[in-house]
């Protein structure tokens, strides 16, 4: 039987509670990590899956995550709540997740919540790599999940553009689908030699446009046919971008979405966009995926009986709609009144259809100047990186255009009327109010953190706007 929601508190039902977290080093996996500890503060530990990384040990990048400035409003509230956060050693791309047996046996015993954040959405990664990162660390976690005796819920993050074939994506677990067979997948990336992949690619993903979209159709899959012996929840969130206030306002580390784009728009690198400008952009605030993963883990939990694997998107259906052309041209009126340091030139992005437009334009504009100022640069002594950032630009307008040119709806009644049944003990802290959100404020706060947190720029400092005046 399923518990009322209404009479579950949230934080009472993580207190005590241990939980494992893949992907805590990422932009999710952060934010999750802030807000357990913020709103949970009687969580027991929270133990986070990390690799060693240049050179660094896993308690070194652990002490690395807990310093950005998303955790101070924690820090000054709740600094001994950083004590709950244990590394433990290992790879998502690994097999096993690269467990050793003794931590294996650690999370075995005493884990009775997963969150599997761990993702790479790179657009333009190897399938080999992308299986590996997405699909089979699922499988593996699943496998970890079946051993853990006080297991109550696994979640499950996937994205609703793992099905990029239907024009309207609802609340449900698609049926399987003999395209999508996760087990005959890993056995052919684990056995087939690197080129011969590389080279058949392409008509291995059929209809879905990247490496990404297809690994993560087949993650949930495995949960699908894990959800028998497992009690497990899928989100699907859109492309997530900054904080709307929770802990603060317009917190990012990434260059991802909308954000970005407007960053190097903002910078004079950005200077012609290949999109169609009408295209709806969906997108969801980080600090609203993570009150929905939260709380859907939570629903999740405290069902005894039930089998079903529920399903949330995670999408900003419902709320005003805004085009990328009015994203850009809010953006750049933001700009005038903060500008980003060391413009290099006049702020300002067009949008075009035409791919030959755009070609003849990246030429003219990004990349014989690129060329010209890092020669310039080269005679001053300073290290040239326009014209590899200009690449970058590019491949990441390339291998994004299949989402500039395509426009999919996001059905998410469910997660809303969850979100609208809270109690109002529960609101109190995860309470997202999507019926008033103004996306003009949205926007320019996200443009005000960029400058805060991902650049570490000062706002209101005169030089910048002089130069930007220039």
């Amino acid at each position: 039987m399923e518990k009322n929601a209404a009479d579950v508190y949230i934080p009472a039902f993580y207190a005590g509670r241990s939980i494992f977290i893949t992907g805590g080093t990422g932009f999710l996996g952060k934010a999750l990590i802030e807000k357990l500890l913020r709103s949970c503060p009687d969580v027991a530990e929270i133990y986070v899956l990390i690799r060693p990384k240049k050179g660094l040990s896993v308690r070194e990048r652990l002490k690395k995550i807990l310093d950005n400035k998303l955790f101070d409003v924690l820090r000054s509230k709740q600094p001994s709540s950083f004590d709950k956060v244990i590394p433990i050693t290992g790879n998502v791309a690994a097999e096993n997740l690269g467990l050793c047996e003794a931590d294996r046996e650690k999370l075995i015993d005493k884990v009775s919540i997963i969150f599997n954040v761990a993702a790479s959405v790179r657009f333009d990664e190897s399938l080999k790599d992308a299986i590996f990162n997405n699909t089979r660390s699922t499988r593996d976690l699943c496998i970890l999940a079946e051993n853990m005796k006080q297991l109550v819920v696994l979640l499950h993050v996937s994205s609703t553009y793992a099905h990029t074939d239907k024009p309207v994506v609802e609340e449900i677990l698609y049926p399987s689908d003999s395209n999508f067979d996760w087990k005959k997948t890993i056995k052919i990336v684990e056995s087939i030699d690197d080129h011969v992949l590389r080279i058949s690619t392409a008509k291995y993903l059929g209809i879905m446009p990247n490496t990404y979209t297809f690994s993560k159709r087949l993650a949930e899959q495995i949960i699908s046919d894990y959800s028998e012996s497992l009690p497990s929840v899928i989100i699907r969130p859109s492309i997530v971008i900054s904080t709307l206030d929770d802990p603060v306002a317009g917190w990012i580390d990434n260059f991802n979405g909308p954000i970005g784009m407007l960053i190097g728009g903002g910078k004079g690198v950005l200077r012609v966009l290949w999109s169609d400008p009408t295209i709806i952009s969906d997108f969801a605030p980080v600090d609203a995926a993570i009150k929905g993963i939260i709380i859907t883990a939570w629903k999740r939990g405290i069902k005894t009986e039930d089998k079903t694997t529920d399903v949330y998107n995670c999408s900003s259906s419902q709320m005003k709609s805004m085009s990328i052309d009015h994203i850009v041209r809010i953006g750049f009126s933001f700009i005038k009144d903060v500008p980003m340091n060391n413009t290099i030139w006049k702020p300002g992005t067009t949008i075009t259809k035409s791919y030959w437009i755009y070609y003849i334009s990246v030429l003219l504009l990004h990349i014989l100047p690129a060329i010209f100022l890092d020669g310039v640069m080269k005679l001053l002594g300073v290290r040239p990186i326009l014209f590899r950032i200009q690449k970058k630009v590019y491949v990441s307008n390339k291998a994004l255009s299949y989402f500039l040119f395509n426009q999919w709806k996001f059905v998410n009644t469910k997660l809303l009327t969850t979100l609208d049944n809270l109690s109002a003990d529960n609101k109190k802290e995860f309470e997202f109010p999507y019926q008033v959100v103004d996306l003009l404020e949205y926007f320019k706060k996200g443009m005000i953190g960029a400058k805060l947190y991902l650049l570490n720029e000062k706002i209101n400092d005169p030089e910048t706007k002089r130069h930007y005046n220039r």
